[in-house]
């Protein structure tokens, strides 16, 4: 269960990382999604609402993905700024792709490369720390865009499964319509990240029986046999690259 020590030692850890770093605050992408959403709630707690800036990024977004993001900012009492990029990545990928039209993952990924982008442009404007908003859950399978949102300065939530996410979400009284929210990456029209990895495992999967099946992972209490951990072992290694740094020969 949450506790207010766990959400206590996130808050030092923020604190720490910020005061060691010497940064004026921090700076995060607001999506409308439960990640983020918890993570800005974090990391106010730690700084306080006048050192946490938001990016809201659409990219052919739904209008309802910038009505939470802008909800959540408004929850937070934060200052937040829209930079639509839908135009700089029509742009981009006509410039990338002028001859032949690109592969649905490769044009996919462009987005949050490019959020990311300006994340980090504003953050070296301000003396800002990016903070990521990944979870357990989408670590321990490679859900997430390497050099995209997987890119961040600090990871508040990395240890938190997706169950354990929406618990305190709750705890922290976040706003009913941000957590019960279906997850999306946002990637493509009607993309949710269930059916994303329920496509890549290849049997339908929630996000409750995933972090069920990465538990039993983690404790050694599973059957190596089972042809549904069978896949999900595949996936992880098949993904392992994401969480690395990028091989070299040793100096």
């Amino acid at each position: 269960m949450t506790s207010d020590a766990e959400i206590e030692r996130i808050v030092s850890f923020i604190k720490k990382i910020i005061q060691d770093s010497k940064a004026e605050g921090i700076i995060l992408g607001l999506s409308g999604g439960i990640d983020s959403a918890l993570v800005g709630t974090l990391c106010v707690h730690a700084l306080g609402k006048s050192r946490v800036f938001a990016l809201l990024l659409p990219i052919h977004s739904p209008e309802t993905d910038l009505d939470d993001a802008k909800l959540m900012a408004n929850h937070l009492d934060i200052k937040y700024e829209i930079i639509d990029l839908t135009q700089t990545f029509d742009l981009l990928l006509s410039a990338l792709s002028p001859s032949q039209e690109p592969k649905q993952l490769a044009k996919a990924n462009l987005k949050p490369r490019l959020r990311m982008i300006a994340l980090y442009y504003h953050a070296n404007q301000l003396n800002y720390l990016v903070a990521g908003t990944g979870n357990r859950s989408e670590k321990e399978i490679g859900y997430f865009t390497k050099y995209g949102d997987g890119a961040a300065d600090f990871l508040p939530i990395l240890h938190l499964y997706k169950k354990q996410v929406r618990e305190m979400a709750r705890y922290l009284k976040l706003p009913k319509k941000i957590i019960e929210r279906k997850s999306s990456a946002g990637l493509w029209a009607g993309q949710t990240t269930e059916g994303e990895v329920t496509q890549q495992l290849g049997f339908p999967i929630t996000y409750d029986q995933l972090d069920e099946m990465l538990e039993h992972i983690a404790t050694k209490t599973f059957d190596r046999t089972d042809a549904h951990y069978q896949s999900l072992l595949k996936l992880r290694e098949k993904n392992r690259h994401k969480s690395q740094l990028p091989p070299s020969l040793a100096i």
